[in-house]
């Protein structure tokens, strides 16, 4: 089990080292351009052109040419040059996948949810196997507690080794492999940067509206602006979120590291509520749709195991 851990962390952290990454518009005194409309940071490497008048002027007045860039209803996978492993197997096919779909539909934000939905059904094996692995520790709760309780006050190595192989043929028994949560996180967190990154790289995006939302404004932009429509994001990213914590809460190995489980829960939710104020409507909008799905397949699971 360790060895597998390693070698996943291993994985992740070469990607992360051959990473590209966003970079910001700045003027002479290093400070980021914002776009006068939207309020969102230019991106200086954008992957295609940008086609407002008043975010090309801004591109011209800092001495970035945007116009060798492909259009983005043309991008392709292999438009631009190389930017290191990450950019090419994550961010890249992600923005061209986004574009495909936007020319599809007419419409970036339909896109964004076409696209979001798309990588959940192509997930699913890994994600309903978190799913099941959830039920199943909360099954076993109950013989955890009791194993935990044997072995209270025996110290001696002797007694941890046999702890620990009782341990084992209670996951045998209920099918537990700790590995498979690690698993998705780790696929979960590259995808969720990947989407975060690939969305900012997209001029197209950010200059798109679904429904009344601007695509690339924040809630505190446009509460500033006297528009308060844009806190239902906030507020749905809110509720999904929490929805989403208590129905894989209770399935933590023992009565102290649900304690400290409930912590981490509360503090992230308070840091993802709060950050939701700040990024844009697009990102909102692809963790919204994202996180309703992790939900009704929970839901599902949840059904699926008591009914087993």
């Amino acid at each position: 089990m360790k060895k597998k851990s390693a070698i996943i962390i291993s994985l992740f952290i070469s990607c992360m080292l051959f990473t590209g990454c966003t970079n910001y518009v700045k003027t002479s005194d290093n400070k980021i351009v914002k776009n006068e409309k939207t309020g969102q940071n230019l991106v200086q490497n954008i992957l295609c052109q940008p086609e407002a008048k008043s975010t090309l002027s801004a591109y011209k007045d800092n001495k970035i040419n945007v116009k060798k860039l492909p259009k983005c209803s043309e991008l392709k996978i292999t438009s631009g040059k190389y930017e290191g492993i990450w950019t090419t197997i994550f961010v890249k096919p992600l923005a061209w996948l986004i574009m495909l779909f936007t020319n599809l539909v007419k419409n970036s934000g339909l896109a964004i949810i076409l696209v979001t939905l798309l990588i959940r059904l192509l997930m699913m094996p890994f994600t309903k196997k978190a799913a099941l692995q959830s039920e199943n520790l909360k099954k076993v709760q109950p013989e955890l507690q009791k194993l935990e309780k044997k072995y209270a006050n025996k110290n001696d190595q002797e007694s941890l080794m046999q702890k620990s192989q009782e341990m084992l043929i209670l996951y045998k028994k209920y099918d537990i492999n700790p590995m498979s949560g690690c698993l998705f996180s780790f696929i979960q967190l590259p995808l969720f940067m990947a989407f975060y990154e690939a969305l900012y790289r997209l001029p197209a995006v950010f200059e798109g509206n679904f429904g009344p939302f601007e695509l690339g404004t924040s809630p505190l932009v446009a509460l500033s602006n006297g528009n308060f429509i844009y806190l239902i994001l906030s507020i749905l990213v809110f509720v999904v979120t929490f929805y989403s914590f208590k129905l894989n809460s209770g399935a933590s190995m023992s009565p102290e590291q649900e304690v400290q489980m409930k912590m981490m829960r509360n503090i992230s939710l308070v840091m993802i509520g709060t950050t939701s104020l700040s990024v844009s409507a697009a990102i909102s909008l692809y963790w919204i749709v994202n996180s309703t799905c992790t939900i009704i397949q929970n839901l599902y699971v949840k059904k699926e195991t008591k009914n087993a």
